[in-house]
């Protein structure tokens, strides 16, 4: 411990200049509680249909996640790969990443979009969705193919300016597709039920990607054509997308580990029916306005540990790290508290069902001792990314996935008969095992070897 304490403080060059955390944090707060915005607001329109169609959406929302983990096997590692070598001063190289990775998310949304398509009721069987869900959930599922594509080249090119620290360009486009989409879906789903509402998303992901293709074109100088540039679109180069794999690859089986064992504990609750389905949406729409913050600082934490290992700042990641754990957790317990306080007031807005409010009151309040937990997830996790320490959280995280999050869900739920309870239960029990594990080992600067190996690639 002391020796490599001793290397991190020697590692420190010239002081790079670099935004602050909260200048990088705060838009992509912003964005993301546009994000969370839109869909409470959705989640609201979907329940006046009543809770079957509340249940439909959120169990459509699960798959589509799931299935978008083939795409984060790219978008977990641009952002990191981009900032290491604009750290290093490769620009050239940050932006043959950027072109890359545009093309392989186009291919990921096409494949992901066909299996959606194909095989919308197996999968939806799969999942034990409840009759008088599944034919709902089945169009939908299958008019948010496009919107699927479009998402992956969207999250890249966002991905790729924030890298390049133009994060309030990304916030501008976000702010207009969220407008635009928040809209659509009061005057489409109305009228036309879930698949207006995929209809909206469709065209407010279509204008989104017109303005990050503008803004790409302005930062970076990337701009694919057909004209004379159309190999942009479908052609990755190995070399390029080796260093994003590095990262994406162990970053996507962690989350592939998460949320297959999530799939797990949400097919425990298909079991209990589509009153607790419902009960699962309307918290989890909740909790996503929760944990914004831990998200937002974990997401700018990954963008200037890249920069600062990329410089071999390793010291000054060290402390931006401990500072944003710190503040991730208060705010974390703080928000979910008051949420907690105001849960019945929350829920009613989307159901009138007392038996819904009252259980999700309780998981609010569980909710409470879950959040300060996942502030190690959603932080370190990212900085341990960042500094080249990928494999670790693989490694130890998928232990408690399996055992305490999937198997846990389902022996609290189905074996001790505490239902939902149960669920929540395993959820904070697996997110504060996953974070102290991750913690240990940012804390013990078992990263720090990792860091170094990724500066000097990013020199040659």
């Amino acid at each position: 411990m002391t020796a490599l304490s001793a290397t991190l403080s020697k590692s420190t060059r010239a002081l790079t200049p670099l935004p602050k955390l909260a200048h990088v944090a705060a838009p992509i707060y912003i964005e993301l509680a546009l994000a969370i915005s839109v869909g409470l607001f959705t989640t609201y329109l979907v329940s006046r249909k009543g809770d079957s169609s509340a249940a439909a959406f959120a169990l459509t929302q699960h798959i589509t996640t799931l299935l978008l983990l083939l795409f984060r096997v790219v978008g977990a590692g641009i952002s990191v790969s981009v900032a290491n070598r604009i750290g290093a001063g490769d620009h050239r190289g940050a932006r043959a990443i950027v072109r890359t990775s545009f093309a392989a998310a186009g291919w990921a949304g096409v494949l992901i979009s066909a299996t959606i398509l194909l095989a919308a009721e197996p999968i939806l069987s799969v999942m034990r969705a409840p009759p008088d869900v599944l034919p709902l959930a089945a169009p939908f599922i299958r008019a948010m193919a496009l919107a699927v594509i479009l998402d992956a080249l969207n999250t890249t090119l966002a991905s790729a300016l924030r890298a390049h620290l133009f994060v309030r360009d990304t916030l501008k486009v976000f702010v207009v597709m969220n407008a635009v989409q928040a809209l659509l879906a009061f005057i489409l789903f109305p009228r036309y039920g879930l698949p207006g509402y995929a209809l909206a998303v469709t065209l407010a992901y279509s204008l989104a990607f017109a303005l990050h293709l503008y803004f790409a074109w302005q930062r970076l100088g990337f701009l694919p054509s057909f004209a004379n540039r159309a190999r942009d679109w479908w052609d990755v180069d190995r070399a390029a997308l080796k260093p994003v794999l590095h990262v994406g690859l162990p970053a996507a089986a962690e989350n592939i580990g998460y949320r297959v064992a999530f799939m797990v504990s949400v097919v425990v609750v298909s079991g209990l029916g589509s009153a607790s389905l419902a009960t699962q949406a309307y918290v989890l729409q909740i909790n996503y306005a929760v944990l914004l913050s831990s998200l937002a600082l974990g997401l700018g934490v990954e963008i200037i540990v890249g920069h600062l290992v990329g410089a071999r700042e390793f010291k000054r990641a060290q402390h931006l790290v401990r500072r944003a754990l710190a503040l991730g957790m208060v705010l974390g317990a703080g928000i979910a508290m008051i949420a907690a306080l105001a849960g019945d007031a929350l829920l009613s807005i989307f159901t009138k069902d007392p038996e819904i409010i009252a259980v999700g009151v309780t998981l609010m309040w569980i909710n409470v001792i879950l959040e300060p937990g996942r502030s190690f997830n959603l932080i370190v996790i990212n900085a341990l990314r960042a500094a080249g320490d990928t494999k670790f959280p693989v490694v130890a995280g998928i232990g408690s996935m399996v055992i305490v999050l999937a198997g846990g869900s389902w022996f609290l739920c189905s074996v001790l008969n505490l239902g939902l309870v149960g669920i929540w239960i395993a959820y904070a029990l697996d997110e504060w095992l996953r974070g102290l594990m991750m913690w240990w080992r940012w804390r013990t600067l078992a990263w720090v070897p990792y860091a170094r190996i990724v500066a000097r690639a990013r020199t040659h």
